[in-house]
């Protein structure tokens, strides 16, 4: 650099600035190998739920209604839980403990496309179904518990509560970030063993050792759930399907990550879901479930099933070969 006179210094360093700043900070002025200026593309920010405090004044628009359906998701067990203090139908898990954030969590489960897609059809029962079917779904499955009165004041208010969080959503869309992310397929099965350890290094500081949560003070309800055992969600759950589970997982576990900041791989994901979907838990009565068996996901884990994969494939995977066996025979029909 000596040798270089100051212009070609001066020359030298603004090229190699330029050069570097374009690379740090996508200067528009740079051309890829085709001579074409990159398009600039904005990351798409997924659906985020309002904030409590944004719910209407408690005599206004509807307000008491909605105040009591949050308080109801985020405190399900104070009011309905073994010791509730309006019913006792439910088994100490609260909403929330799934719909994070009271279901307005990106990728956690959230509740912003219930109002805009519902009514709708449901492979699972074979017909159209209410919101208050979807929510009854949760409390006999996930809550494994007793379905609530459809006409009831319960009713009235979780239903307030989930059309006013969605009611910024077009009839019969889905923003991005609802409801639960879809992993792609592993191209193997999914590791219980694995996973056992995943859980290990990364969940029992709050499920603890033992999977069974740390309830919330006064007992009533969790703080983290417990994840299989009799206060858990039963066989009927959702979350029973491991695709529900490690896509759940992997934008939300351990509590403190976001879909923005995942602290598993998707791999680590999907045998933690293995593993903890291996563990006991409640029974449920499936047999009116999926009367079109068709219809059924690859990853229902309980036949019969129209293909000829096992039911061990059917929980654990691989996926892809069942996938494409639906796709196929779609498409023969």
């Amino acid at each position: 650099m000596k040798n270089l006179k100051p212009s070609r210094i001066s020359l030298t360093f603004i090229v190699l600035t330029g050069t570097l700043l374009a690379i740090c900070c996508g200067s528009p002025d740079v051309e890829d190998a085709t001579g074409k200026k990159p398009e600039k593309t904005a990351e798409q920010q997924p659906w985020r739920g309002p904030a409590a405090s944004q719910i209407p004044f408690y005599a206004a628009q509807n307000g008491k209604d909605i105040w009591y359906g949050y308080e109801l998701i985020s405190k399900t067990a104070y009011y309905l839980g073994p010791n509730g203090t309006v019913n006792q139908i439910s088994n100490g898990m609260n909403c929330q403990n799934c719909h994070i954030d009271a279901g307005t969590k990106p990728f956690g489960n959230n509740y912003s496309a219930v109002a805009s897609t519902y009514p709708k059809f449901r492979e699972r029962s074979g017909g159209m179904e209410s919101i208050e079917k979807r929510v009854n779904d949760c409390f006999e499955r996930s809550l494994n518990g007793q379905a609530l009165d459809s006409s009831g004041r319960e009713m009235r208010a979780i239903v307030a509560y989930i059309k006013w969080l969605g009611r910024k959503i077009p009839k019969g869309e889905k923003p991005y970030g609802s409801g639960i992310m879809e992993l792609e397929y592993l191209n193997r099965a999914a590791d219980p063993a694995k996973g056992k350890i995943v859980f290990a290094g990364h969940c029992t500081k709050c499920h603890g050792d033992d999977g069974q949560g740390l309830k919330s003070p006064g007992g009533k309800g969790y703080e983290f759930p417990p994840l299989w055992g009799p206060h858990s969600y039963n066989e009927g759950a959702g979350l029973f399907r491991l695709s529900r589970f490690a896509g759940y997982v992997y934008n939300n576990m351990p509590n403190t990550v976001n879909w923005h900041n995942p602290e598993l791989t998707k791999e680590q994901a999907w045998d933690v879901a293995a593993f903890v979907n291996s563990q006991p838990r409640p029974k449920k009565d499936l047999s009116k479930d999926w009367p079109n068996i068709a219809g059924k996901p690859a990853d229902h884990p309980f036949g019969p099933y129209a293909d000829t994969f096992s039911e061990q494939q059917h929980k654990f995977g691989p996926y892809a070969p069942i996938a494409q066996w639906k796709k196929e025979h779609a498409k023969a029909k």
